[in-house]
């Protein structure tokens, strides 16, 4: 009966470590080429891929975790992409190692921006981040995302708050994450809170794209903060002369401006008929009819 119970166990090993084999085999040949929906998740639970993994589920997150950044980088940035196998490759990806931080921090915003930046599913992006807090509740950056999400793509700023708030008390997060709770409570929606998001995520975030569209929010952000300034300025040459300037000198005459005002790529802003403030070529500035609603 012992050797029955042996050799069983024995041919259950052998089959496991086949399709172990196949299973690394299968995934290993999706790297590196554009391959289908049914391909990618042959198997759609990451749960039923770590049980046939042996020990190689570290390998098979990577593997899964590598495919879903080429899968948003091919995409990122181009008209009418679409994103829909980026939340289902996360989630595999996660399951199968819920200790891969970046899976969940990059892939959360990878999720969260609107397309083409991103796949513009922010309740996803919430949800995978809350699953890597749930598996890591000691790493306060990823409540920082989670903050992030909440407030920039959600607009929500009480549950922004509260992320920021959870996360200053993890040991090792930085004093700002108290500082961005209390802003969250105090100042609300404004250009200055956004900017200091999207600089620290381009400070800190290693991947490429997400370096790329943080920077055009934070060009476009500085650009915002700019023409909020300008246009006060005009509305106080208007409230003390009772009319618009015709043009950037007249505020220089009065004592408003010290010089022509440039954008941040250094090109003068417009100032158009009836006051209005604007940029010399928007395409520079991708974001900014988004951010110059913020008051």
């Amino acid at each position: 009966m012992k050797r029955h119970v042996t050799t069983v166990a024995a041919l259950l090993l052998v089959v496991l470590f086949a399709g172990s084999a196949l299973t690394l085999h299968k995934v290993e040949s999706l790297r590196g080429k554009e391959a289908t929906l049914e391909e990618i998740l042959y198997l759609p639970s990451g749960k039923v891929l770590k049980r046939l993994s042996l020990g190689y589920s570290g390998l098979l997150a990577n593997i899964y975790w590598t495919r879903a950044v080429q899968y948003f980088g091919g995409r990122f940035g181009k008209p009418s992409s679409r994103f829909d196998l980026l939340a289902p490759l996360l989630d595999i990806t996660t399951d199968l190692d819920p200790q891969l931080i970046v899976a969940y921090d990059t892939g959360a915003i990878f999720l969260s921006q609107r397309p083409p930046n991103g796949a513009g599913q922010p309740d996803k992006a919430v949800a995978l981040i809350e699953k890597g807090i749930r598996q890591n509740p000691d790493h306060w950056r990823l409540y920082f995302t989670l903050g992030f999400i909440h407030y920039l793509d959600r607009k929500d700023l009480k549950a922004a708050q509260e992320a920021f708030d959870k996360g200053s008390e993890v040991p090792g997060a930085l004093p700002w994450m108290k500082v961005m709770a209390a802003r969250m409570a105090e100042r609300g929606n404004t250009t200055a809170v956004a900017l200091d998001l999207w600089t620290a995520v381009y400070q800190t975030n290693q991947n490429p794209s997400v370096k790329e569209s943080a920077l055009k929010h934070i060009v476009s952000l500085q650009a915002a903060a700019d023409i909020e300034a300008l246009s006060q300025r005009v509305a106080a040459y208007r409230q003390k002369t009772g009319t618009f300037p015709t043009s950037w000198v007249d505020l220089v005459r009065a004592g408003l401006l010290r010089g022509i005002p440039q954008d941040p790529t250094g090109a003068p802003y417009r100032l158009m008929p009836g006051g209005a403030v604007w940029v010399e070529d928007p395409s520079k500035f991708p974001f900014l009819a988004d951010h110059v609603e913020m008051k």
